[in-house]
């Protein structure tokens, strides 16, 4: 009985050994062996043997690419606006044995420092820049971090700005401020208006003026012509004048006559003098 127990112990001894020796790395990972408490060696995918019981796997890494998600955060502008940034780092483990002991925890240390990084970049721009510079970001923020996470055994492969958007109190306030430049754009294109039209009227009434006075130019010329055509017609001066202010007269009193609200035509009392002084006296 002592012999089958002592048998069945070996037995289970040999297989836990075993067990314990044999180690099959699956693609995609690479495993960490320790002896003693010392690095040993890194086990990459397929079989193999270790010391049992004083070899021991202690990290296991996955070499395959790593999306690392960066929470939303608030940051400052350089024209102290606040705006929420977030990103998405895609990493690879090129050196599993930095990555294990040059760090604590590589995923929660390049989540910190595209944090840091991404804070930094964007506190050198300002508002307007930082939100339309996503690509000039997205390189700034991979070169600043690529080199530190090289000597954690990392290459970063991308990062990507997943959104960038201003705080609700800044688009509340930018709303505000587009709404109010509206209000300043419709107010000068309304105040150009008006001043174009007070031009035009003043340029229509110039023109006017002008046309005005050339007319009365003309008018003056042409009766002026009148005058001297008389004058030469009559060869005295006295009668041609008497004959145009006869002339004249008898207009208005036409003028009056057919006035629609003309009731009467007063006549002059020395009619046949007036007429004479038209007419002319008779020769002798």
């Amino acid at each position: 009985m002592v012999g089958q127990i002592v048998v069945l112990f070996l037995l289970l001894f040999v297989v836990v050994t075993i067990a314990k020796g044999v180690r099959i790395v699956p693609q995609g990972e690479e495993w960490i062996v320790e002896r003693l408490g010392k690095y040993r060696k890194t086990l990459t995918p397929g079989l193999h043997l270790i010391t049992p019981y004083i070899d021991v796997v202690k990290y296991t890494v996955t070499t395959k690419d790593l999306i690392l998600d960066i929470e939303q955060q608030e940051v400052i502008t350089r024209d102290n606006a606040v705006i929420i940034a977030n990103a998405v780092a895609f990493v690879k483990v090129t050196d599993p044995v930095g990555a294990v002991y040059g760090v604590t925890d590589f995923r929660l240390a390049i989540r910190n420092l595209v944090k840091t990084t991404l804070r930094s970049i964007i506190g050198n721009m300002d508002l307007d820049e930082s939100l339309s510079s996503r690509e000039q970001i997205k390189t700034k923020l991979k070169a600043s971090i690529a080199d530190q996470a090289i000597d954690w055994g990392l290459t970063i492969k991308s990062v990507e700005i997943q959104d960038i958007k201003p705080s609700p109190s800044m688009q509340v306030a930018m709303e505000q401020q587009a709404s109010a430049e509206r209000e300043r754009k419709a107010m000068v294109t309304k105040a150009e208006g008006e001043k174009q039209s007070v031009i035009l009227e003043a340029q229509g009434k110039l023109e006017a003026a002008k046309l005005q006075a050339d007319a009365q130019i003309r008018m003056a010329e042409s009766s002026a012509q009148s005058i001297r055509q008389v004058t030469d017609a009559l060869a005295d001066r006295q009668l041609s004048a008497m004959y145009l202010l006869g002339e004249k007269y008898v207009q208005a009193l036409n003028a009056l006559g057919a006035s629609a609200n003309s009731k009467f035509v007063v006549l002059p009392a020395d009619m046949q003098e007036t007429l004479k002084g038209i007419l002319g006296k008779p020769k002798a």
